[in-house]
This record gives C-alpha cells, sequence and structure tokens, in this order.
C-alpha cells in the first residue's frame, strides 16, 4: 500500500477548486512537499495555502520548459486535475480544449513514462463522457459501461481521450496510471470567475451549485432549464479530494474508479435547497432546455469504490449545500472581485 506521508507530490492544475482543496488534504496528511503547475487559466494563486511546503510553478504542463523544470524522476505521486472548464467553454473554443485538456496529458505521460519513483499517477476524468445520454430513468453508471462515439462536447471527446492515452502509456510504458471519474463536484472553494476569459459567460457562471448559491445570496432568480428535471450526481469536495488520495494508496493502475454519490438531485430541488439556504424565497427563472446536453439524468455507481478503495461519499448534498452557502458568504469579496474582472464582457 502506497502512503502519503512523507511523499513528494506533483499535483497538475492544483490552484483550481478541486486542485487546492486536494493539496491542502495532501499537506495535512504529512506529505513532505507538494508542486502545483497551473497556469491559472480558470483559478487564482489566492486559492493556495500558505505552507513552505508547496512551491507553485505557474505556466501549463504542455510546456516542455515547464516540464523541464521538474526534478527527473522526483515524485512518489502525481495528480493530473489541469482541464479546459468546461462543457460549455469547450464548445465555444474546442481547440482551446483540445490544447488544455488533452495535449497537457498527453505530454505528461510522455515525460514521466520511464520514471520508476513514480508510485501512482492519478488521472482526472469525466463522468458526463461515459454516461448514458437520456432523460428517462437513468440507471447508475458502471466503470465498465459502454462508451459512446456520441459526445456532447469536446470536453466530453477531451476527458475519454485522456483515460485511452492512460492505459496505452501504462501497458506499453509502465505508466501507474489510476484513472478517476468525477461527476458534479461542489463545496467551497470553487471561484466564480477564477483566472481569464474563456470565450462565454461561462467563465463566471462555472457550474451550477456556485452560479446559484451567488444569485441566491443576491436575491437574483435562479436560472431553471428545462423546468429542472435535469439530474446530477453531486459529490461534496472533501469526499472527492478524499477519494482521489484513495486512489494514490490504494488504487490498481489500469483501472477507473467512480468517485460518486451513487445517487441523483434534480437541478430543481438543488434550486430549491439554495434559496432555502440563502433566505432567497424561491425565486426561479424558467429558461429552454440547453440544445447540448443530453445527459438529462445520470449518476455514478460507487459500488466498486467502495469495494477496492474502501471509498464512499460522506457528505449529504444537504449539508454539503448548507457549508458551501456559508463559505460563499465568508468570501463574498473575492469572488465579487473574480467576477468583476469580466463585468464588461458580460454586459
Amino acid at each position: 500500500m502506497a502512503d502519503i506521508e512523507s511523499s513528494n507530490i506533483l499535483v497538475v492544475g492544483g490552484a483550481g477548486f478541486v486542485g487546492s482543496n486536494l493539496v491542502r488534504r495532501l499537506l495535512a496528511s504529512g506529505a513532505a512537499g507538494v508542486t502545483v503547475v497551473d497556469n491559472l487559466l480558470s483559478s487564482e494563486r489566492e486559492n493556495l495555502p500558505e505552507d513552505p511546503r508547496v512551491d507553485l510553478i505557474v505556466g501549463s504542463i504542455a510546456d516542455p520548459a515547464v516540464l523541464g523544470s521538474l526534478p527527473e524522476d522526483g515524485f512518489d505521486f502525481i495528480f493530473h486535475l489541469a482541464t479546459f472548464h468546461g462543457n460549455q467553454s469547450s464548445i465555444a473554443r474546442p481547440l482551446e480544449d483540445h490544447d488544455n485538456n488533452l495535449v497537457t496529458t498527453l505530454r505528461l505521460l510522455e515525460h514521466v513514462k520511464g520514471w520508476g519513483r513514480l508510485q501512482k499517477l492519478v488521472y482526472a476524468g469525466a463522468g458526463c463522457a461515459v454516461a448514458e445520454k437520456t432523460y428517462d430513468d437513468a440507471q447508475a453508471t458502471k466503470e465498465d459501461a459502454p462508451i459512446s462515439l456520441s459526445m456532447d462536447s469536446p470536453y466530453s471527446i477531451s476527458k475519454i481521450v485522456g483515460e485511452f492515452y492512460c492505459e496505452y502509456y501504462r501497458e506499453r510504458h509502465s505508466v501507474p496510471a489510476v484513472r478517476a471519474r468525477f461527476q458534479n463536484v461542489y463545496g467551497p472553494g470553487e471561484v466564480l470567475g477564477a483566472g481569464r476569459w474563456r470565450g462565454t459567460p461561462n467563465t463566471v457562471w462555472r457550474n451550477v451549485t456556485p452560479t446559484f448559491i451567488w444569485k441566491a445570496l443576491h436575491g437574483e432568480k435562479l436560472p431553471l432549464e428545462g423546468g429542472g428535471e435535469t439530474s446530477r450526481d453531486f459529490i461534496f469536495v472533501e469526499d472527492l479530494v478524499r477519494g482521489l488520495c484513495l486512489c494514490a494508496t490504494e488504487g490498481t493502475p489500469g483501472e477507473a474508479y467512480n468517485l460518486a454519490s451513487g445517487g441523483d438531485v434534480t437541478i430543481g430541488r438543488l434550486a430549491e435547497l439554495i434559496n432555502s439556504y440563502a433566505g432567497n424565497e424561491g425565486n426561479i427563472e424558467s429558461l429552454p432546455r440547453r440544445t447540448w446536453d443530453h445527459s438529462g439524468r445520470r449518476f455514478g455507481c460507487p459500488e466498486k469504490s467502495k469495494r477496492e478503495l474502501g471509498f464512499e461519499a460522506e457528505v449529504q448534498v444537504e449539508e454539503g449545500l448548507r457549508r458551501t452557502v456559508e463559505w460563499t458568504r465568508e468570501n463574498e469579496g473575492f469572488i465579487g472581485r473574480c467576477i468583476q474582472k469580466h463585468a464588461h464582457r458580460l454586459a
């Protein structure tokens, strides 16, 4: 069994929402050092904790100069979280999605092949890339579910091709890659407007949970698309990063693991809960269904992760939302400044 304590760890995309939460957990687990590579495209350096064990390299892992600056065979674990966030930004700018999702993965794998010290490389996959495209009764998506050629976005395409490359480099070059499939992650640390403009208003309105919380706290109507019938598997970020660490310490190279709650919540119910916790008195704005999104209802099956990793989501959505609303209140100034950077583009 691998151990995080006293390890040297590389987190690619470590200044982002999930990455910064992961860095904090790694430090709390006794990591000797955490090197973060992040180009700050969708993140802020302020996300990272002040700790002498953290070394931030600002740049893309696809940059040969950045790769060359890393110590040769210098890490026990690598977490590859870098991404072009997210589906709608990828639809607007598919070439940038390719560069930031797929080229980053390929260059990293090519660089680390042959490293003998590396115990695990954990790749952040996307549950949306393998979920059944349906608005009917959905079944929990298992890790061995069939993969369709029909994808909703370039983001889904690049994420699943990244898994293909992980498997190729594991088989051909013995890179110990473990694939972690994310569901809809939410929680403290997701900063609306973080980073640089990425081509659409979704630069600011990143995901449904932080968007709804911000709008609810400011007395705005929550934009409910398609009547709120769409559902997602919402997993609290603390649960997710615990699952990532278990992928590193307990996961088997070559395997994929769902980091999922195992249940789904409709977006309509999510809006109700957030309005209640924020005191927004139920303001809703009904909008048409998103034309590109065919994954109406989806959630991941956590059975394999529970059996092989000992992973199980612990934070229920009600508790997680309450904590996230409170964090947003406490960090309203920082979030507001990040949103304001893009105000002229949103006007």
